[in-house]
C-alpha cells in the first residue's frame, strides 16, 4: 500500500481532533508537543509506508518496554538523553558560559534518600569478593578557582557483577550500597572510600536489548561512577567518569565518554589505615567544577521521576 493521504483534509482534521489543538482547555503546551509528535508519527507512515502490521510491533513493543520499565534505559541507548546534553551545551555557549566540568548523562539508576555525611563517606556497606578497594576524592571549586565549601557531592555505581544496588536482580545488595551523598569541607574537598566498579550490559532478555538486536548494536557500558554536584550559587552538575584502561570507553552504547571524564588510576598503599578491604588500592582524583547560576536560576536542573529509598 503506497497511497498519500497526510496532506489531506481528513487527516489534518483528524490530527486535529484527536489533539484537541484549537480546544481552549487542557494543558496548551502538551497539546503542542502531542500535536508535532503524532504528526510526525502519521507522516512517517505516510512517507516509510508502514505497514499496519509493523505499527502494531510497535505498539506491543512500547507495552513490552513499560513492562520491563526499560523506557529511560532504551533513551540513553537511543542518544536521546545525549541529544539534551548537546542541547544544553549548546544553549550555554550561545550564552558564554564555560569552564565548568562537563555535563553528561543521569541514567536511569539513581535512588533519591542517600545520607549526607560530612566530607568523608565509606559507600561499600555490602561485601564483593570480587572487587578491590577504591577511594574517589577531590575539589569542588567554581569557574573562579574558589572552593566551594558545603557543596553535596553524590556518587553512585555498580558493583563487580555490573549490577546497582536497590535495582540488583539477585537481592545481594541493600538499597545504598555503593552510594553515598558527602557534604565538602571548608576547602572544597570530598572523598568516597568504595569498590572498584566494572561494565555492564542492558538486560540481555529485555526490551532495550532486543531493539539494539535488531540495529545490530550491542548494549554495553564500560565501567564508570555517576555524580550529582550541588553548591550554593552554583548549578547543579550532573556527570560521571569511566575507569581509565576500559575497552569501551570509546564504545559506550549511551554515548556518555567525554574526554575530559576519563581520569587516570592510581595505585596507593595505605589502604587499611582508611579501612578499605586491603592496604593497596586504586586511587582517582576527580576536581568538579561548577558554574555560575544564569539570571540567578539554575536552568540545568533536570524534573524526572527517580526511585527513593530511606537510608
Amino acid at each position: 500500500m503506497s497511497a498519500k493521504v497526510f496532506d489531506t483534509k481528513e487527516v489534518q482534521d483528524l490530527l486535529k481532533t484527536a489533539t484537541n489543538i484549537d480546544g481552549k482547555d487542557g494543558n496548551a503546551r502538551f497539546k503542542q508537543i502531542l500535536n508535532r509528535l503524532l504528526s510526525d508519527l502519521f507522516k512517517a507512515i505516510d512517507d516509510l509506508d508502514i505497514s499496519p502490521d509493523e505499527v502494531w510491533a510497535g505498539v506491543n513493543y512500547l507495552n513490552k518496554l513499560g513492562q520491563d520499565g526499560e523506557a529511560a534505559l532504551l533513551a540513553a541507548g537511543l542518544g536521546l538523553e545525549k541529544y539534551l546534553d548537546i542541547r544544553m551545551d549548546a544553549a550555554d555557549k550561545a550564552v558564554g558560559l564555560d569552564g565548568g566540568t562537563p555535563r553528561t548523562i543521569e541514567g536511569p539508576l539513581y535512588v533519591a534518600g542517600a545520607t549526607v555525611h560530612d566530607g568523608v563517606a565509606k559507600i561499600d556497606i555490602n561485601p564483593d569478593a570480587d572487587a578491590g578497594p577504591l577511594v574517589i576524592h577531590g575539589t569542588v571549586t567554581g569557574t573562579d578557582g574558589e572552593p566551594v565549601a558545603g557543596a553535596v557531592v553524590e556518587c553512585w555505581h555498580a558493583n563487580s557483577k555490573g549490577f546497582y544496588s536497590h535495582f540488583d536482580p539477585t537481592g545481594a545488595q541493600s538499597d545504598f550500597n555503593l552510594r553515598g551523598a558527602v557534604k565538602t569541607d571548608a576547602n572544597g574537598k570530598y572523598e568516597f572510600r568504595t569498590l572498584m566498579p566494572v561494565g555492564y550490559g542492558c538486560p540481555p532478555q529485555g526490551s532495550t536489548q532486543r531493539l539494539l538486536n535488531e540495529i545490530a548494536r550491542h548494549g554495553n557500558r564500560p565501567a564508570h561512577v555517576h555524580f550529582f554536584v550541588a553548591g550554593e550559587q552554583h548549578r547543579k552538575l550532573t556527570t560521571q567518569f569511566n575507569i581509565d584502561g576500559d575497552p569501551l570507553i570509546w564504545d559506550d552504547f549511551a554515548y556518555a565518554t567525554r574526554e575530559e571524564l576519563i581520569p587516570p588510576v592510581a595505585e596507593k598503599t595505605g589502604g587499611a589505615a582508611l579501612g578499605l578491604k586491603s592496604d593497596v588500592y586504586k586511587d582517582i582524583e576527580f576536581n568538579f567544577v561548577l558554574t555560575p547560576l544564569v539570571q540567578g536560576k539554575d536552568n540545568q536542573i533536570v524534573h524526572r521521576l527517580r526511585a527513593e529509598a530511606a537510608a
